[in-house]
């Protein structure tokens, strides 16, 4: 049964009713653990110091901290600014293995004025997990997380 991420989104949109980063981040992240199957970890990494990620919040297991940009689909997402969606991590010669058991990943760039303030990360321990809709959809959600959290 496909993921109906427009009613997701307005969901989410009613969930964030204030404008702080954190709470917001804490809350996008426990729904959409809670919404979208087959996940095994999502978070927030932030770009705190310059062409590095630091560790935000998340659901699941402990995670990999700090993220260089040069390194893994995270830091890729981060110096490309593009969304980045990855069927086989383990084919990734630079992948950052902080879960023996993620899979596949899909990582959406969060930019604010023309600037990375950080990233979303989905990780999944079922191989070619994320589609074109999927992908679309996080996004989707990310531009509500933008709208309705002050990232100023």
């Amino acid at each position: 049964m496909p993921i109906d991420y427009a009613l997701l989104a307005r969901q989410l949109e009613a969930l964030l009713d204030g404008r702080d980063w954190l709470t917001n981040s804490a809350q996008t992240c426990a729904f959409i653990m809670q919404e979208i199957p087959d996940l095994n970890w999502v978070g927030f990494y932030l770009q705190r110091q310059p062409e590095v990620l630091s560790l935000g919040p998340f659901q699941g297991k402990p995670a990999c901290h700090p993220i260089p940009f040069a390194k893994g689909v995270c830091g890729a997402a981060a110096r490309t600014q593009q969304t980045q969606r990855v069927d086989d991590v383990h084919a990734v010669a630079d992948h950052i293995a902080c879960d023996a058991a993620s899979n596949a990943e899909l990582v959406v760039p969060i930019s604010v004025n023309g600037h990375l303030w950080g990233v979303l990360d989905l990780d999944s321990p079922v191989k070619g997990r994320f589609n074109a809709a999927d992908q679309a959809g996080i996004e989707a959600l990310v531009a509500v997380f933008i709208e309705r959290t002050d990232l100023a």
